[in-house]
């Protein structure tokens, strides 16, 4: 049976995972998994079309996730949806376990590609999209894009791409936290004006707070004959006061005191 299909408890549940597999496995990269938690929460209870019970379903929406160094995150929403069991989670960074740092789709029902060279996963969400236009499917695909992956050129080649050939059931989220592994991106290399710039590729632009979760539901209908791209305002680290907008989350692992800290705040039992 499936869990919670409620998106605001699926993130909470997201974030108290994250905390705990990053503090068993002194891995980093809390803060992108924490800001990308209510985005993943709305694709997996409200927006995408997917099957748990059969995860490679013809007829599924494809979800890749490119900003793999977010795999805690993903992990943690296809276990609470029930594609693997959730004890799997305890095992994740471990030598021998499915669940590699960053995404891999060797033996983890639901991913779909394995991640993490930032700059390809909208690439493949585009053969994908193709792929299922070609078929006469009326599966969706989209790509969950980190704002730092938006300096690869390798991204812009396939926003040019959907955009000329038109892929309307395609779909780009980028989690817009501002903050990327050297320093914000303001700093590292502006990405502004972006919403004018996606225009530009052909391309149906929605901006919206990242972690409103109705307004996250409502960004995913095709219109216009176009790939659609929601350009999500998040805060890197949301949810743990302490890691919110602060650049070391990207690399530290809670502590003890702070895996303890957090769970208080998000209202786990310790």
């Amino acid at each position: 049976m499936l869990a919670t299909t409620d998106s605001v408890e699926l993130a909470r549940r997201i974030r108290v995972h994250v905390l705990r597999m990053t503090n068993r496995a002194r891995a980093s990269h809390v803060g992108t998994c924490l800001s990308a938690a209510d985005i993943l929460a709305v694709l997996y209870a409200k927006v995408l079309r997917v099957r748990a019970d059969q995860p490679d379903w013809a007829d599924r929406d494809r979800f890749v996730q490119s900003k793999g160094h977010g795999g805690a995150a993903l992990y943690a929403v296809l276990a609470e949806r029930g594609f693997f069991p959730r004890d799997w989670l305890g095992k994740y960074c471990e030598d021998n376990s499915p669940l590699a740092g960053h995404v891999s789709h060797r033996g983890v029902p639901g991913v779909e590609a394995s991640t993490g060279s930032l700059g390809h996963g909208l690439s493949l969400a585009c053969g994908m999209a193709l792929g299922a236009r070609s078929a006469g499917r009326g599966a969706r695909a989209v790509a969950l894009l980190s704002d730092g992956e938006m300096d690869e050129g390798s991204t812009w080649e396939a926003f040019l791409l959907a955009g000329h050939h038109r892929i309307e059931n395609l779909f780009a989220v980028i989690d817009y936290n501002k903050i990327q592994s050297f320093g914000r991106t303001d700093d590292v290399l502006s990405l502004e004006p972006l919403a004018g710039k996606l225009s530009a590729f052909g391309w149906n632009v929605t901006e919206v707070n990242g972690h409103d979760h109705q307004a996250l539901a409502g960004a995913f209908e095709p219109r216009n004959g176009r790939p659609t791209v929601v350009i999500a305002h998040t805060v890197k680290g949301k949810g743990v006061s302490f890691m919110e907008d602060r650049l070391e989350w990207h690399y530290k692992s809670p502590s003890a005191d702070e895996l303890e800290r957090g769970l208080r705040e998000l209202g786990e039992p310790l």
